[in-house]
């Protein structure tokens, strides 16, 4: 039993080594009855890029992928593989960096043993924004048209991509030709970023992408002298109207071909909105020429709006009241009301009863008699009196009757005394 034992225990390590050793190229054998090669096109894609940079590298893709499969039975393709670089700790201030590629198998049974490529080279760049010049390119003009400047709605442009790139940004271009008939260009036209040499920039964006473009193009052009006609729009705050709209200067020259200057009677201005105003207002504002005509001296005018209370009339029945009296005469009138109408703003007469204002006929130095005096009344600033009805009444003074004595009152006779 002793030998036995001796005999196991021998050479231990020796024996132990043997074994392990046997078991892994047994595994060794069986695993690579099961590894494949596979030959595949899997994007290899970019996670924990800050928002701030930009990948200047175009990613490639997995080419070939070997993996342990356990069965035969599983089919596999490049949809059954993920290819990721992690850029969340790249530095974008250098210029190439070597980054580890990551590919996993989509079916956890399949374990990746290997993959080409395994590192990719890549560069990231800061994401910046500069603003450019808008500039028309319009190439060379047809020969017998006049071509004038062109007329845009912005002059600058932001370019937002790489730092690298965009600051080589020298200006955002659109870029249109005249046709030889000579029609007129307005329109939307595409911006395109250009370097110093004018070649156009790649990987970055412009804000905004287009910018409208109106060119006069003459083949016939002729000047003439245009009335100016203010539009005005909306209406003003409660109680006030327009009172007058003038326009400085009143007639203008303009440009353009003969057979647009016919049909031409004035120039309008942009709509002029006085909706809500209630004082008077002078602006400066452009002019909106039809399509192909050029104002001569500046494209806009100053015109005046004056405002001012609107007027209206109120009728109120009111009791006369007699001024200058004497208080040894009487009086007594044909009638004792009158129609009044009072004319004024609307806020005023809206604040106005019969009771704020007094209608009177002054007496002041008359004697015994009739007479025929005109009716006042007596308003607030701003009210005007428009009309009385009657005009004028009667008033007939008399000479106060005496005063009608008091009776004298009987004495009563005090008692007799008792005898």
């Amino acid at each position: 039993m002793n030998r036995v034992a001796g005999f196991l225990v021998r050479n231990w390590p020796l024996k132990l080594g043997a074994i392990v050793l046997s078991l892994l190229l047994y595994s060794g054998l069986v695993l690579s009855e099961n590894t494949r090669s596979l030959s595949v096109n899997v994007p290899i894609e970019g996670i924990g890029q800050p928002p701030s940079m930009v990948l200047l590298t175009d990613l490639p893709d997995v080419t070939r992928i070997r993996y342990f499969a356990p069965t035969d039975g599983i089919r596999l393709d490049s949809s059954s593989f993920r290819a990721t670089v992690d850029l969340a700790n790249v530095d974008p201030t250098a210029d190439r960096v070597s980054i580890a590629v990551r590919v996993e198998a989509i079916d956890p049974r399949i374990q990746v043993i290997d993959y080409e490529p395994s590192r990719v080279n890549i560069q990231l760049d800061e994401v910046i924004r500069r603003e450019v010049p808008i500039v028309v390119d319009s190439g060379e003009a047809p020969a017998g048209l006049d071509v004038r400047e062109a007329q845009l709605a912005l002059r600058t442009a932001t370019v937002v991509g790489p730092a690298s790139v965009v600051l080589r940004a020298a200006r955002a271009e659109a870029r249109v030709r005249i046709d030889p008939s000579g029609i007129d260009i307005d329109r939307d036209v595409d911006l395109v970023v250009v370097d110093e040499l004018g070649q156009p920039l790649s990987r970055v964006d412009v804000e905004p992408s287009s910018v409208r473009v109106v060119i006069a193009v003459f083949t016939d052009r002729q000047t003439r002298s245009m009335a100016v006609n203010p539009i005005i729009t909306g209406t003003p705050a409660a109680g006030f109207e327009v009172a007058s709209v003038t326009v400085e200067p009143v007639v203008i020259g303009v440009e353009g071909d003969a057979d647009q200057l016919v049909a031409l009677t004035r120039i309008d201005t942009v709509p002029i909105s006085i909706s809500g105003i209630s004082s008077d207002q002078e602006r400066t504002v452009a002019l909106a020429l039809p399509p192909g005509i050029l104002a001569l001296s500046g494209d806009a005018v100053q015109v005046t709006v004056t405002l001012r209370p609107v007027t209206a009339t109120r009728t109120f029945s009111a009791g006369i009241v007699l001024t200058g009296t004497s208080g040894d005469l009487a009086y007594s009138l044909s009638t004792d009301r009158v129609l009044v109408t009072i004319g004024g703003s609307v806020a005023d007469l809206d604040r106005l009863s019969a009771t704020t204002f007094t209608v009177a006929v002054n007496v002041s130095g008359r004697g015994v008699g009739t007479y025929d005096l005109p009716v006042t009344a007596n308003l607030a600033a701003g009210l005007t009196l428009v009309a009385v009805s009657p005009a004028s009444v009667s008033v007939t003074i008399a000479g106060s009757p005496p005063p009608t004595p008091s009776p004298t009152p009987t004495p009563t006779p005090s008692p007799s005394p008792s005898p």
